[in-house]
């Protein structure tokens, strides 16, 4: 009697191709190279006889029936993880996860995320560790790390979080001192307060988007700030120039109107978050449910918006 799922293997590739967006992310989620995983896809596809991913140089994208298919494995997939658990008799998640976040991130984005996961997950032990800097997550104990900007090639697996919009603001009193700018070229007689980037001791670029292209932007202002990014925010606040940050940091300013937001013509470009581990350490249920858990959070519609909206459900650290 022939068998009749040795295909799942495929059905796995093809899974973590759409979960890590790439070919080579999720190679790297399962140990093994990009041709590897573009041989599965295509025997899967081949199988199917049907076209489940769109190919172009630059990026991956779902037909119809890829999109059907993802969904209706994906519920499988879930199913037997399900019963497997069920069957073993697994008990409450519980544990210790060692989680290390940038600034932005820790103080903006993650709290309300960790109180709906202590929620769901109350004998789960949770260490954060804020800081500027990437931490070497073997040599400091950390089992898990969210970082910004695109998936490395260290040999780190991850799984992205979301991309972080970016804004243009300015308090408005320094508006009424200096004026509106009404375009990009109008920053240039502007004090844009520049964040030193650790790595390169050079300003952080400003990302803008005009006639559906990306523009990066050097900032030039007094004074140049170095070691927290927030602090342009606190600058910015205090009236003492323009500042581009994470639209979900400065939503609350916004609201209040101790901020005012410019150049929204110009509005979205954006920046990844990223979830990372070792690829040779055993993940912990813990630390699996909390990926998971952070992963729900991100195809949240919600997650996008004010933090204050979500429920349970690569580069410098700032």
């Amino acid at each position: 009697m022939p068998r009749r799922f040795d295909h799942l293997g495929d059905v796995e590739a093809f899974l973590a191709v759409i979960e890590h967006g790439s070919l080579s992310a999720a190679a790297i989620a399962l140990s093994t190279t990009p041709s590897v995983i573009s041989r599965a896809v295509a025997r899967l596809e081949t199988r199917l006889g049907s076209q489940l991913l769109r190919r172009t140089t630059r990026r991956l994208s779902l037909t119809e029936s890829g999109s059907s298919y993802l969904e209706q494995t994906r519920a499988a997939f879930a199913q037997i993880e399900a019963a497997e658990r069920e069957l073993l008799g697994a008990g409450p998640v519980q544990g210790r996860v060692r989680l290390s976040v940038p600034t932005t991130y820790g103080h903006h984005r993650l709290p309300p995320l960790l109180a709906a996961f202590a929620l769901r997950y109350p004998q789960v032990q949770l260490e954060l560790g804020i800081a500027n800097r990437n931490v070497d997550l073997i040599a400091e104990g950390y089992d898990l790390a969210i970082r910004l900007g695109r998936l490395p090639d260290s040999g780190l697996i991850g799984r992205k979080l979301e991309d972080a919009r970016l804004c243009l603001v300015a308090a408005p009193a320094y508006l009424a001192r200096a004026g509106t700018p009404h375009s990009l070229s109008d920053l240039e007689s502007h004090n844009c307060l520049p964040f030193i980037m650790p790595s390169s001791g050079k300003p952080g670029l400003w990302l803008f988007r005009e006639e559906g292209a990306e523009r990066e932007f050097v900032p030039r202002g007094n004074p140049l700030l170095a070691d927290d990014v927030l602090g342009t925010v606190a600058l910015a606040i205090a009236g003492m120039g323009l500042c581009q940050t994470y639209e979900f940091i400065v939503a609350d300013a916004l609201r209040q109107g101790r901020l005012v937001r410019l150049l929204p013509q110009h509005e979205g470009s954006s920046r990844p978050f990223s979830i990372l581990y070792p690829p040779h350490r055993q993940l912990s249920a813990a630390s699996r449910a909390l990926i998971d858990f952070l992963g729900e959070a991100a195809a949240d519609p919600h997650f996008a918006g004010t933090s204050e909206s979500v429920s349970a459900p690569a580069q410098d650290a700032n």
